[in-house]
């Protein structure tokens, strides 16, 4: 069995993303946030997210240097949408010669199109490393609102956006969390995890 853990950063005042899906406040310049974040989604078997948050990634990591690029790259991935195999196109217009190891992944990439809580529970069901879920926020949000998710890996940004995206705002009811740990990096940056309690 493997677990589902959301892996996402979150602003101080409970937002994903900006209220137009920006995300420019996400990555700092803070090495040590980004080692976390490395470490976390180095540390799974699959990873999954939704068709918007799938052809955003896909143009960004199949060519990418940074060290988010050798996980993102290498590491299996499901793409959740209704479109069917369409959606891989997002991965095919990268040219071979520019891929990344392991960029050519995107294009083999499961694709999810059945009931969410059916998808998420056969996926579960297989053996490995945690499935880590990255989002976008409507995604995240029904992951959460359908009780899916096993650990909250939430990277606390200090910043204030006033309006954006949220993933808690669909709950059926209140949920209990319990934290099981915490790190404050010298920027300011808080990683913290949660499990339902």
């Amino acid at each position: 069995m493997r677990e589902l853990i959301l892996k996402m950063s979150i602003s101080l005042d409970g937002f994903v993303a900006g209220p137009n899906g920006e995300l420019d406040w996400v990555f700092g310049t803070e090495p040590a946030p980004k080692a976390w974040t490395v470490e976390k989604i180095s540390n799974a078997s699959l990873h999954i997210m939704g068709s918007r948050a799938f052809r955003d990634m896909a143009s960004v990591w199949q060519t990418s240097t940074l060290p988010f690029a050798a996980p993102m790259n290498q590491i299996p991935k499901a793409v959740f949408s209704r479109q069917g195999p369409a959606v891989l196109k997002a991965a095919a217009n990268i040219p071979a010669e520019q891929l990344q190891p392991g960029g050519e992944s995107w294009l083999k990439a499961y694709v999810a199109g059945g009931d969410l809580t059916e998808e998420i529970t056969r996926l579960k069901a297989q053996d490995g490393k945690p499935i880590i879920a990255h989002g976008g926020a409507s995604f995240a949000r029904s992951l959460v609102a359908q009780n899916l998710v096993d650990e909250y890996a939430l990277l606390v940004i200090p910043i204030a956006l006033g309006k954006g995206l949220p993933i808690f705002s669909e709950l059926p009811a209140r949920r209990p969390l319990k934290l099981v740990s915490s790190k404050a990096f010298p920027g300011g940056a808080v990683a913290q995890t949660y499990r339902p309690a």
